[in-house]
């Protein structure tokens, strides 16, 4: 193999790019095992891409002999199209030069996922795994679950929790499982063992009743979890954590795949590699490094990475595979592998990374080879932090608002910018101070949009049409804008929902055997749990229920009745495809149609956002095309519980102001980043992981590959858990200055942090956290810019939000007068709309009724029928209304038996002002159901 490439300064010269020392070391040393420990902004991915060339230019390996692996196919086309043109840079690889008979190889470059999957293909058959068997998308995996949940026999009478909850908990447990290569028997045996051990001990408080009581759930969902792998085996499927799992065992019972594919690359690049799992970790190093007989082939592997930014250790991540890189990757002499560092960050200021050395400190000491990132020569004093302490949550939101749209306007352009939270819950706040300051705004990622009201308020109805237990999400509906419940009556409604459960279970004096045996064998549990939906239900007519004499309000009785009657003719559909789900809901709901009458900027937004999650449900129903809303609502509950970057969404490339977790912001870069809610509780947060103390779907620490790192209970009693419970807490506080330090080395010049003393619903005030602590001392040092710093509030202070809150308002909330306004005149060129239809009807219909030529009758506006299936994409949009019968809606049709135009409008009592004042409703004659 020839050699183009004799000395580093040459590579410098070819690539035009002025390596530092720190880099030029670990680019051209020799073909061995080393792991090098890059900080943030160091320059990571160009030292792999000048590695490669520098190995192919200078004759030591060729370019179809190396492998890279990396986590996304975004840094997979990423580091594929550096190398790519690194090697046409350095003229190794020509491209005017190929001859198309004898084209030359390229480095193959991809994720871990699919390198797993590859693997399983080309040798599957040695572990006895058929050809044929295929990878589970998302949407099919939460579909199978589903299916598998309702089709098992059960009892489950540990098994407490949600339908879509239980399919999201059955997931993760199967997938821990999986990432750490423990097979359910382990598992089983685990917890049996555990659960006789706790017999005989005391447990004294309920935190220490809840560890049987997990592990007997645990047992239940375990018995789930082998069904649910017993259906992917009979269908020949697999997911991503079957994938690496089968490729670890394939690799650890087979030593020939490994020498195969030693031989096959030369050289192997593994990226981020302090986010590899346990089976992630056995797998790579049964082929390429001390494999299953402890022999060690001292294969040319480079692992990069940074332990101070491992904030994946929820998803199974373990920070311990850098760290034991040389010992599990050693030389063929069996010395560790060589360690190196890069500290010189191109992207952020001097004094933004003084902030940011200061806080991982402590994380420095925890590793080895972590050295403090230094600036580029001349960029000391570059950057600044500006931070500030507000009285209230309200006053922070615009302080950043403020602070950004000053920025915009004096010309740093919005997609340099970005607003980085802990979690999304302020996202609805900051995406609505930013639009009414004319800002382009863009929520990033899934989790950020379940968050925003539109959206929220569609899943709510499909969490109470699927799950009659969800009362936080029909409580959402019942206060909202459309129902406008009163709390007198809401709290009227929750006791008469106490009332039936009272009733069912206490039915003494109307004891029949029989009745009670038929509801035995339909499965009917007397001790139900309450339900606002069962009582909602008594409202209807033919409920057949005893009137309790509650003092309902007229005005509630007559919306609680129309609303049941709506979700009982909604769940009428929910074996309908998703997509026809979701806009029935819409549809029936005019959740579109209230957002296109709103005058205010913000409303626009809110339907791109809800265009937005129309596309990632159209997604998840394109992955397999008979997805439900169960699987759907699975999908997105384990969104919720995991706001860190679970989904693949990435910013666009559009030119708006950037609002996403700080999970999600690691990779990427900005000009300005603000860091909202630095207060105490909040960032950092001292909740810890889910406990497998407490959560069945939490693998217990002894059987993870980890367990090691992790917190162990020495003795089953109060003084054993509670030390646990504080060696968990360090833990996550250690993870909360690993993801502090990812967030404070995304800006390039310029860092926002703020926070507040009030929060939006708290009695105690909440006051600056450690990180924001941190900003202002590192300001008052004369590295920033203090903006605002209000004083502790006093000892009998309140806070103002709540008082507020408590002050008199007038309910049912007074309606917007502009959007009313437009809903009026909308309504009113409708009626004009019809009157003319209906005139031209009448004068040209030919006997009958119907029009010439067209041999039917004339459908005003075809609209989604409670029972038919509705075309995917219909009922979008501000459309001609419709007449809602007690069968739901249906097409207005004029006909032989409706040859009068409508009625005209009366006060509808489900949305009447207390004035009188009333939303304008169609009325119109004619049958029951539309004419075909």
């Amino acid at each position: 193999m020839s050699s183009r490439i004799t000395d580093p300064e040459q590579l410098k010269e070819l690539l035009g790019i002025p390596f530092t020392p720190e880099q030029t070391a670990c680019i051209t040393a020799p073909p061995a095992p080393q792991v090098i420990v890059a900080g943030a902004g160091s320059g990571k991915t160009t030292v792999m891409a000048a590695r490669v060339v520098w190995l192919v230019g200078t004759g030591q390996v060729a370019p179809e002999q190396v492998l890279g692996l990396t986590f996304t196919n975004k840094a997979a086309g990423e580091l594929a199209e550096r190398v790519r043109k690194a090697l046409v840079a350095a003229g190794v690889t020509d491209p005017d030069a190929i001859d198309p008979d004898n084209p030359p190889g390229e480095p193959s470059i991809s994720t871990y996922h699919a390198f797993a999957g590859r693997l399983l293909t080309e040798h599957g058959l040695r572990i006895g795994l058929e050809p044929t068997t295929r990878l589970l998308a998302d949407a099919t995996r939460y579909q199978l679950a589903a299916r598998v949940l309702r089709e098992a026999p059960g009892p489950f009478p540990a098994l407490t929790r949600s339908f879509p909850t239980l399919v999201s908990d059955l997931l993760a447990l199967d997938a821990e499982l999986a990432e750490h290569l423990v097979r359910p028997e382990q598992l089983a045996a685990y917890d049996s063992d555990l659960l006789r051990t706790l017999e005989t001990a005391r447990l004294t408080n309920a935190e220490l009743r809840k560890i049987p009581e997990a592990a007997e759930a645990r047992r239940e969902l375990l018995s789930l979890t082998r069904r649910y792998r017993e259906a992917k085996r009979s269908r020949d499927l697999l997911d991503f954590g079957d994938q690496i799992a089968l490729s670890a065992e394939l690799a650890l019972t087979r030593p020939e795949v490994g020498a195969i594919l030693r031989d096959e690359y030369r050289v192997v690049l593994l990226d981020e590699y302090q986010d590899t799992s346990v089976a992630q970790r056995l797998l790579l190093s049964a082929l390429f490094g001390s494999g299953p007989d402890g022999t060690a082939p001292g294969h040319a592997v480079t692992a990069v990475g940074d332990p101070c930014q491992a904030i994946y250790g929820w998803r199974g991540a373990s920070v311990a595979n850098l760290d034991d890189f040389p010992h599990h990757f050693p030389h063929a002499d069996g010395a560790p592998a060589t360690r190196y560092s890069l500290s010189e960050n191109r992207r952020s200021g001097g004094r933004l990374l003084h902030l940011a050395n200061g806080l991982a400190e402590p994380l420095r000491a925890m590793h080895e080879g972590v050295e403090a990132l230094r600036p580029a020569p001349g960029a000391e004093r570059d950057g600044i932090v500006r931070c500030a302490l507000l009285r209230t949550h309200t006053e922070e939101i615009d302080w950043l608002a403020d602070s950004i749209a000053h920025l915009v306007r004096t010309g740093k352009e919005p997609g340099e910018i970005a607003v980085l939270c802990r979690t999304a819950g302020d996202f609805p706040e900051i995406q609505a101070a930013l639009v009414a300051r004319d800002i382009p705004v863009e929520v990033v990622g899934l989790s950020g949009l379940l968050h925003l009201p539109e959206v929220a308020d569609l899943v709510a109805v499909c969490e109470v049409l699927q799950d009659p237990g969800a009362n936080a999400s029909l409580v959402r509906l019942l206060t909202g804008p459309r129902w406008r419940i009163g709390p007198r009556d809401l709290a009227l409604l929750g006791r008469r929902a106490r009332l039936l459960v009272h009733r069912a279970a206490h039915a003494d004096d109307d004891f029949d055997p029989d009745r009670r045996l038929a509801e035995a064998v339909e499965g009917i549990d007397p001790a139900e749990v309450i339900s606002l939906a069962d009582a909602l239900d008594t409202f209807l007519e033919s409920s057949g229920t005893e009137d309790d004499g509650l003092p309902f309000s007229a005005e509630a009785r007559v919306r609680f009745a129309r609303l049941a009657t709506e979700l009982r003719e909604l769940r009428r559909s929910l074996a309908d495809p998703l997509m026809d789900v979701l806009h029935r809901v819409l549809a029936t709901t005019g959740l579109e149609v209230e957002l296109s009458a709103s005058p205010h900027a913000l409303a626009a937004r809110r339907r791109e956002t809800l265009a937005n999650f129309l596309d990632v449900a159209a997604r998840f129903a394109a992955a397999d095309g008979e997805a439900t809303l169960l699987a759907f609502l699975g999908f997105l509950r384990t969104a919720v519980q995991y706001e860190k970057g679970l989904d693949n969404a990435l910013p666009g490339g559009e030119n708006t102001v950037k609002v996403l977790t700080a999970h999600k912001s690691k990779g990427l870069e900005w000009d300005v980043v603000a860091v909202p809610g630095l207060v105490t509780g909040q960032f950092p947060s001292p909740r810890s992981r889910d406990a497998w103390t407490s959560q069945s779907k939490v693998l217990p620490h002894a059987l993870r590959g980890d367990a090691p790192t992790l917190p162990v209970i020495h003795s089953w009693d109060a003084k054993g858990l509670g030390g646990f419970k504080e060696e968990m807490k360090e833990h996550q506080h250690t993870e909360e200055l690993r993801l502090g330090y990812v967030t404070f080395t995304r800006p390039r010049s310029l860092l926002l942090g703020s926070g507040h003393w009030w929060g939006p619903s708290q009695k105690k005030p909440r006051g600056p956290s450690d990180f924001l602590q941190a900003l202002y001392e590192h300001c008052a040092a004369g590295h920033g810019e203090i903006e605002a710093w209000a004083d502790e509030p006093d000892e009998d202070e309140e806070n103002p939000a709540l008082a507020e809150a408590a002050a008199d308002h007038a309910w049912p909330l007074p309606l917007d007068d502009t959007a009313l306004a437009r809903r009026r005149a909308a309504a009113e060129t409708v009626l004009a709309h019809l009157e003319t239809l209906a005139g031209e009807s009448a004068a040209g219909s030919a006997p009958g009724g119907v029009p010439r030529g067209t041999g039917r009758p004339v459908v005003c506006r075809r609209r989604a029928v409670p029972g038919r299936r509705a075309v995917p994409g219909r009922g979008r949009g501000l459309g001609l209304p419709v007449e809602r019968t007690s069968r739901g809606p249906r097409p207005h049709v004029i006909g032989p038996s409706d040859p009068r135009p409508p009625r005209p409008c009366r006060p509808d009592p489900l949305t009447a002002h207390p004035g009188g004042d009333a939303r304008p409703r169609l009325l119109g004659p004619g049958p029951r159901r539309a004419r075909r």
